[in-house]
């Protein structure tokens, strides 16, 4: 049987404990594909998983990442709609084809099931979403959009959809937040970005010319100031990175009958200092949304709209698919100094 290379945690307490395995590629069943994957998008939740810091349990022994775009190479006899050599992109969660998942993490890439940190994978042909012809993506850029982009486009459009005008203001420069601002741009959205460091929002300025820029360690109450800048009206749609340690802010800022997507909990927070968040949820009649990526026909739907509207994204770095290099991509990812997305090229 051909092998091909596919990394592992068999212990998850230091990204180095990944290890490198040589198996044999998969056949697919009858109701799947097989996938040459392109390139890795890699995410905040898989440097946690690699950790043991996720707060959901983890398949034993998990091939890690849940964001691949590829090319199919082989399907199975009962599938139809794929043909070799099809561009694809992979879902998240492989059993949520619609609607709230049923469980937190049991059909989630590297999570509950094997993820795509392979040269090779199969997936049933219900979790592989095709990629027009037209798209201009890079596979890279096609992988950002399984995880930070259907998260994004279900914060915009999964709960009241963003309409033209609107504001939305994203926290922080990593790839969910790059991503969601360059889908609300494309909607006609007036946007904000918010980050500590000078440096990042000129460069995002620059690149992506959001409406405003605030630096939070410069002002501290950036919500007063979102809400200065909006004349009064607030954000219509914010996207929550920090959780308990910056949602006081978004609160502030949020317009009233808004939407706070939840999808992080990065920023640290002091328990002494916690706001009384239900009270100040209730005063704007604010939506608090918790959201875990999404379904498979948002990544439909994402995926068609950014072939239509030729969106292109920013990927940080590319890194090889050597276990150094494979390394290298977590740690960057931890550092949280890149802007956009840090993925890896699979040969």
């Amino acid at each position: 049987m051909p092998q091909h290379t596919v990394y592992r945690f068999p212990t998850r307490n230091a990204f180095e404990d990944l290890v490198c395995y040589q198996e044999d590629i998969p056949r697919p069943l009858n109701h799947e594909v097989l996938i040459k994957v392109r390139a890795v998008a890699l995410n905040s939740r898989d440097c946690q998983i690699a950790t043991s810091t996720y707060p959901f349990t983890i398949k034993d022994n998990v091939v890690p990442g849940s964001d691949a775009a590829g090319d199919i190479v082989e399907v199975g006899d009962s599938v139809t709609g794929f043909a070799k050599d099809d561009r694809v992109v992979v879902c998240f969660d492989q059993t949520r084809l619609y609607g709230p998942s049923t469980h937190p993490v049991a059909g989630q890439s590297g999570g509950g099931v094997d993820g795509v940190m392979a040269q090779y994978i199969t997936r049933p042909a219900s979790a592989v979403v095709k990629v027009p012809p037209e798209a201009p993506q890079t596979y890279s850029e096609l992988a950002t959009l399984v995880c930070t982009g259907v998260t994004s486009w279900n914060a915009l459009y999964g709960n009241k959809p963003l309409v033209p005008g609107q504001v939305v203001l994203v926290q922080g420069t990593g790839g969910t937040s790059m991503t969601a601002l360059v889908l609300a741009k494309a909607a006609g959205a007036t946007t904000i970005v918010t980050s500590s460091s000078d440096e990042k929002l000129k460069f995002v300025k620059e690149k992506y010319n959001p409406d405003w820029c605030i630096n939070y360690s410069k002002t501290p109450d950036w919500g007063a100031e979102a809400m200065r800048l909006t004349g009064g009206k607030g954000v219509d749609h914010i996207i929550e990175i920090g959780g308990a340690g910056t949602i006081k802010e978004s609160l502030a800022a949020v317009a009233r009958g808004g939407i706070i997507s939840i999808i992080g909990y990065l920023a640290k927070v002091d328990p002494k200092s916690t706001a009384d968040i239900l009270i100040l949820a209730l005063g704007k009649e604010a939506v608090l949304r918790g959201l875990i990526v999404g379904p498979k026909c948002m990544l439909e739907d994402l995926v068609a709209f950014t072939s239509r509207r030729q969106l292109r994204f920013h990927i940080e770095k590319e890194y090889g698919f050597t276990r150094d290099e494979v390394l290298a991509a977590y740690h960057a990812v931890a550092s949280g100094k890149n802007i956009g997305k840090i993925c890896i090229v699979v040969e």
